[in-house]
């Protein structure tokens, strides 16, 4: 997705600022583990999110609702992940209006494990150290506070991937076959290259991409060091690895490649049934969005194949348990459930969110996907998996991130130079993160 993610992941949810009054009657500022909401024991738990986590859609929460029967599931989501994080900080300070379970951006994490431990339950108590070896290890050190604290438990990764309309590709006369345009992209100067020649050959008003914030956030995730250092220092300026995908992103904006569309609003989800582009840098939890925007329609007329330049990350999540949750034993419970391998694997075969479980990961090896033209998409993202680097998380990896791609936006649907954005985007960071 959770990214995004990130994307997200994301696809990103912001959670309400205005919650419903079931959502306020059940999780105000307790400091306690009081388990019932009324008589017979029965408890509401909430769940605040953002992106397309897909437990709901893929049936969890009415399993775990079966499997527990005085137990209701309440979620609330939204699209925008900054909204989500700037609403999460307002709750988190004043101590009322927080869900049982919040989602947490892996971009988030370090601010969680390094900033605010003291407002989010140490999972510990009860029973959370048990789970270490359940999951990949840079996944559960992310989520680990300075005093061994565990703050979050993984939901899902994001290993990249290319996703592409097969239809659009033959109608402008390109190969369709994923491993021959593995071949032909390997490198991004190839990604490049092909999409001048649909440009080109194109009918219709389809663009290539459908963002060049979407280039640039895959190519910065096959990177281990990207906004800072292994020593916390920032880096991101001077990161040649940031500038290589700022120029790439550039090239695309200026090559009219993209579709300029912003991810997550109307005329983006829109975009996905009426072919507004023909590809988009696709990390596994985007696999869900797809299908649910393309719709029925959209089968078989998408596939997936390996990106070009290496595997990365983008995205990818945790659930954690803020210390003002009104039932913290039982939203560790559920989210104890939600993140074990079981649940994960059935999450990957249904929505594409990528399991950070090791068993999950073992579960999924030969999957399938008839939506994207039967793509192996269990070796793809596996394989994407088992290359990424573990990257160096920062306090303010989110922030930065969307400051850079706001000045990307800007060369893209404005014409701004990309001197004059860059320019820009260093006065948005220091805006930020002071």
């Amino acid at each position: 997705m959770p990214i995004a993610r990130a994307v997200k992941r994301a696809a990103v949810r912001l959670g309400a600022v205005a919650l419903t009054g079931a959502l306020l009657a059940a999780c105000g500022g307790s400091t306690d583990d009081t388990s019932s909401d009324g008589a017979g024991g029965k408890v509401t738990v909430t769940v605040d999110l953002f992106g397309s986590f897909g437990y709901k859609e893929a049936g969890l929460y009415a399993e775990y609702e079966k499997l527990h029967p005085g137990v209701t599931i309440k979620q609330t989501d939204t699209e925008d992940e900054a909204d989500y994080w700037k609403s999460l900080q307002t709750r988190l300070a004043g101590g009322g209006g927080l869900a049982d379970v919040q989602g947490i951006e892996v971009g988030r994490i370090a601010s969680v494990t390094q900033q605010q431990a003291d407002r989010f339950t140490d999972l510990r108590k009860y029973g959370a150290d048990a789970l270490k070896d359940q999951f990949a290890p840079a996944k559960w050190a992310a989520a680990t506070g300075k005093g061994g604290e565990v703050l979050g438990l993984g939901t899902d990764v994001g290993p990249e991937a290319m996703c592409y309309r097969t239809d659009l590709f033959k109608q402008a006369g390109l190969p369709t076959d994923r491993d021959e345009l593995a071949k032909k992209w390997a490198t991004w100067d190839g990604y490049l290259e092909l999409g001048k020649q649909y440009k080109a050959k194109a009918t219709g008003k389809s663009a290539w991409l459908d963002s060049v914030g979407s280039l640039y956030s895959i190519m910065i995730g096959q990177e281990k060091e990207r906004y800072y250092d292994a020593s916390g220092k920032l880096i991101w300026e001077d990161n040649p690895a940031l500038r290589t995908a700022w120029d790439h992103s550039v090239e695309a904006a200026e090559g009219g490649l993209s579709a300029k569309l912003d991810q997550w609003s109307p005329a983006w989800n829109q975009a996905f049934a009426a072919g507004s582009f023909a590809t988009i840098p696709c990390p596994a939890w985007m696999l869900g969005y797809i299908k649910g925007q393309a719709g029925e329609s959209g089968k078989g007329k998408w596939d997936v194949a390996p990106l070009p330049g290496g595997a990365g990350n983008w995205g990818g999540s945790y659930l954690a348990v803020p210390k003002a949750a009104a039932h913290k034993k039982e939203a560790y419970e559920l989210i104890k459930w939600l993140t074990a391998p079981e649940q994960q694997s059935r999450l990957f075969e249904k929505q594409g969110n990528f399991p950070s479980a090791t068993g999950a990961i073992e579960k999924v090896a030969g999957a399938k996907d008839p939506f994207f033209s039967d793509a192996p998409i269990g070796k793809i993202f596996g394989d994407a998996a088992k290359a990424a680097p573990v990257q160096v998380l920062g306090v303010h990896d989110q922030n930065i991130a969307q400051q850079i791609t706001n000045a990307l936006s800007e060369v893209e649907r404005k014409g701004t130079s990309p001197e004059k954005a860059w320019s820009n985007a260093k006065k948005g960071v220091a805006n930020t993160i002071g």
